[in-house]
């Protein structure tokens, strides 16, 4: 369908690209991956020619139509949701008005017989085959469908669309994308101005789409979720495995640790066989040895291995200086503005230590809560009460307009250092992969990701106690997002993340605030217990919105008043049954893990040589014993809080 054949960018004596190529299939769902700079925007850009390679080409099959969301874009804003997103039906009404057209032709036409007759009936016919494989039949629903899956409400959709927000009116060009159908998405970040209930809608979308899918993420649960086939770009190579995200990292390792032992065997026969040549080039009685040998090192064929980007994020926050046991007190607090509130009865305390997340769809005022918290907001009603030496970091998710774009990477954080902290600039740049001349490059050419490191660098120059982070891992790598959360996995403060990225927040969390319908709710969990238990309630949820007449009528059925309670059950049960079913699971595992290292610890005991191989496998499953107890408090938590329901 599409195809790219050693395509090599350049710029200046830097080659981005290096004789790339791979093909795109029919139905294809690629993730494609690599770290921030390694050039996956502009490999899409290359494919729908908004740049040029230096050389090589990109071939499109003359039928596939390509719908293309790049992660910023020029939004339109001058009428409503609905006739904006309606656009997406441009050639669905043209062809509806060449139908009416034709249709009107053939009622006043007599020459049935006529060869002009047939090709207009002929036309008609792939006129109606094309009105309904673009849904013009079912257009109005969806259009519905849609929009409200990404997270609209039925009250949006004659609001103006100047009245929407940027990540909002991203979300309309996302409507309006998907409902054009294209043979392929490519789509640049799609999850960056998405909640987490639209990414799971987004998810079914794209699993069940007929077309192809060529999406850059950097949330490792929604490529799982949508991919079978992962694409890295590194050091201007692509690397190209049939498997989704998870398994790629894992094909990854063994690959290169594969590619290592045959280097360094190889490395070792080659280095004994100059060995040998040395010792005997001027020995008469060894020259037809020395002869063969030569003749085999020059057939050998030479083992590459592939040079791997080693740079990283080093993050390590500072020790969190003590606070008071209550970090911060909301009671009954709320947010309005004029007369438009955003939520209510927020009822809570933040306690030294604690790891929270606020999620929530877009407007329903997770930002506005976390501006509240470091008092830049005020609230509207109810109090928000700090507590005793409480210093706050924040991170705020409009960086582009925080920061100055003309000064320089190194002046950004110059101004705001004070004290003994500026000496140790270059080297918490440094940290953060600003090297050399990158930190003379001004804020206004940096990447998303760039500024993303940026921005978190600042939270070093001084030691908080509490961590407010609104979407810190937009723009960021997979390895410096796994980076970060360690990092803050370790961190003795208090952190406060707004995130949608499911798997960040696993095992980072184990307190969510959700805020929905104007409120706030808690859940004493992980983010998977919210989600698991958000599912539960949506069904209690519709069973709850039942038709009037269906209420009236189980009220007159007293069979059948039992009925709402006996689906819970069930769903409940059902949930304890797989919980169970997990644990079980885990602790089979694990039993299994450990008796394989107790057979390894005894045969260690009795070895009189070593074996590397043996080691690394006992490395292996040692390393595994300690994910999978993880997973088991994990699960074991989960089935304990929903048993207490």
């Amino acid at each position: 369908m599409i195809s790219l054949d050693n395509l090599t960018i350049s710029y200046g004596g830097w080659t981005l690209f290096d004789n790339i190529s791979f093909l795109i299939n029919p139905k294809d769902r690629i993730g494609l991956v690599g770290k921030n700079g390694a050039g996956k925007t502009t490999l899409l850009r290359t494919i729908v020619g908004e740049q040029q390679p230096t050389s090589g080409a990109v071939t499109v099959n003359g039928e596939c139509t390509i719908g293309y969301l790049p992660q910023q874009m020029r939004v339109a804003d001058t009428t409503t949701l609905m006739d904006e997103t309606a656009k997406a039906f441009d050639e669905v009404l043209r062809i509806e008005a060449d139908i009416e057209r034709m249709t009107a032709e053939i009622a006043e036409r007599t020459d049935f017989e006529s060869a002009e007759y047939e090709a207009l009936l002929h036309r008609l016919n792939e006129a109606n085959d094309r009105y309904h494989i673009l849904g013009g039949d079912t257009r109005e629903a969806d259009i519905e469908r849609t929009l409200l899956g990404l997270g609209f409400r039925r009250s949006d959709f004659r609001r103006a669309t100047s009245e929407f927000s940027g990540g909002w009116r991203m979300r309309i060009e996302l409507a309006k994308l998907l409902l054009r159908r294209p043979s392929i998405f490519l789509l640049d970040e799609p999850t960056n101005h998405l909640d987490i209930e639209s990414i799971q809608w987004l998810e079914d979308y794209l699993r069940s789409y007929n077309g192809a899918v060529l999406l850059i993420s950097h949330d490792r649960a929604f490529l799982d979720n949508v991919t079978t086939r992962t694409v890295e770009l590194s050091l201007g190579k692509i690397y190209d495995y049939k498997v989704p995200y998870s398994k790629f990292v894992e094909l990854r390792a063994e690959r290169r640790a594969q590619q290592m032992a045959a280097y360094q065997n190889q490395q070792r026969m080659i280095e004994k066989t100059e060995e040998f040549i040395e010792k005997f080039r001027y020995k008469p009685t060894k020259s037809n040895q020395v002869q063969s040998r030569i003749k085999q090192l020059e057939k050998i064929e030479r083992i590459e291995v592939d040079e791997e980007d080693l740079s990283r994020l080093n993050i390590k926050f500072p020790p969190a200086p003590r606070s008071g046991q209550i970090v911060a007190e909301v009671k009954q607090a709320g947010k309005a503005f004029g007369d438009k509130r955003i939520f209510s009865g927020a009822e809570f305390t933040i306690e030294r230590g604690a790891k929270i997340a606020l999620v929530g769809r877009n407007g329903e005022g997770k930002t506005t809560f976390a501006r509240m918290l470091i008092g830049e907001l005020a609230p509207t009603e109810g109090e928000i009460r700090i507590g005793a030496n409480v210093n706050i970091g924040y991170y705020a998710q409009n960086q582009d307009d925080l920061m100055e774009g003309e000064f320089t990477v190194f002046d950004t954080l110059d101004r705001v250092a004070v004290g003994d902290i500026r000496t140790r600039l270059r080297d918490i740049l440094g940290a953060f992969l600003f090297r050399g001349e990158d930190i003379d490059k001004k804020v206004k050419v940096l990447s998303g990701g760039e500024r993303s490191r940026l921005a978190m660098a600042r939270l070093m120059l001084e030691p908080y106690n509490l961590l407010v982070l609104d979407e810190p891992t937009n723009h960021m790598d997979m390895r410096s997002k796994d980076i970060l959360k360690n990092a803050l996995i370790k961190y003795d403060g208090t952190v406060v993340v707004v995130s949608h990225d499911r798997e960040f927040l696993d095992g980072l969390v184990d307190r969510v605030y959700e805020f929905r319908d104007g409120g706030v709710k808690e859940y004493l969990g992980g983010i998977y217990y919210f989600l698991e238990k958000r599912k539960i309630e949506s069904l209690k949820e519709i069973e709850r919105k039942a038709p009037a007449a269906q209420q009236t009528e189980r009220k007159s059925e007293p069979q059948g008043a039992g009925k709402l309670s006996y689906e819970q059950r069930k769903e409940q049960e059902k949930l304890l049954r797989k919980l169970r079913k997990n644990v079980e699971t885990i602790e089979a595992e694990l039993a299994d893990i450990e008796r394989q290292i107790a057979a390894y610890d005894e045969k260690f005991a009795a070895a009189t040589t070593y074996d590397a191989e043996d080691y690394r496998q006992y490395e292996d499953l040692k390393s595994r014993c300690e994910h999978m107890m993880h997973e088991w408090e994990k699960a074991s938590y989960e089935l304990e809080i929903t048993e207490q329901q």
